[in-house]
């Protein structure tokens, strides 16, 4: 009895001994300002991340390296020792690797990272010409939308929409580009590639020409 006893007293005190370090380990530190809330959003694994969005960056049993960041209006974050990491327009699995590489390269052996998406920045997509209810539209915060999608958030096209040629203007990394979409191709072909439309893109349905 006397030996169990002390076997006890032996596991009581061990366990008292590492409750503040299991206690720090629990801790979620934050930067820039930002708080984990108790409510993280769900994330879908095809969202892609975007300018503005808030996300918290844990690496597991380096406290110091953990942070909560914002992505910048040209799609980067700026995180401890690597610096610039380019984490927009990349899913959450491909920007925990973009943070993961140059870490494991020159500073830590095989870190354990995750990435959490605390807030959303405001998504949204212009859509013009000719559709139904021209305008902008909020997009859901974490799902993804092709074109006809977009399409049928302004009701749909009109009887003069070119089906044909839907153009799409989009930034990236502050230069504008267009893109010009056969969205009728795509919705009577089932093989034909569909296209993604991006938070901030604007959609512009021109008139057929008879």
């Amino acid at each position: 009895m006397k030996q169990i006893r002390i076997i006890h007293c032996l596991a009581l005190l061990t366990a008292l001994a590492m409750w503040p370090l299991l206690a720090q380990d629990k801790a979620v530190p934050a930067s820039v300002g930002a708080t984990v809330p108790q409510d993280i959003p769900a994330v879908s694994v095809n969202y892609r991340l975007s300018p503005g969005d808030l996300i918290y960056v844990k690496v597991f049993q380096e406290d110091d390296l953990s942070s909560s960041l914002r992505i910048g209006d040209d799609g980067t974050i700026t995180f401890p020792l690597i610096g610039t990491v380019k984490v927009g327009g990349l899913t959450v699995a491909e920007a925990t690797k973009a943070i993961y590489l140059p870490l494991d390269e020159h500073y830590l052996v095989n870190p354990q990272i995750t990435v959490t998406v605390l807030s959303f920045t405001d998504r949204h997509v212009t859509i013009l010409g000719q559709v139904e209810h021209a305008g902008t539209y909020n997009l859901k915060e974490q799902s993804s939308l092709d074109i006809l999608e977009a399409i049928g958030l302004a009701g749909g096209f009109t009887r003069l929409a070119d089906t044909t040629d839907v153009m799409v203007r989009r930034l990236t990394d502050g230069k504008a580009s267009i893109i010009r979409i056969n969205a009728r191709k795509i919705a009577k072909d089932s093989e034909a590639s569909n296209f993604e439309v991006l938070p901030g893109d604007t959609i512009t349905v021109q008139e057929r020409i008879f």
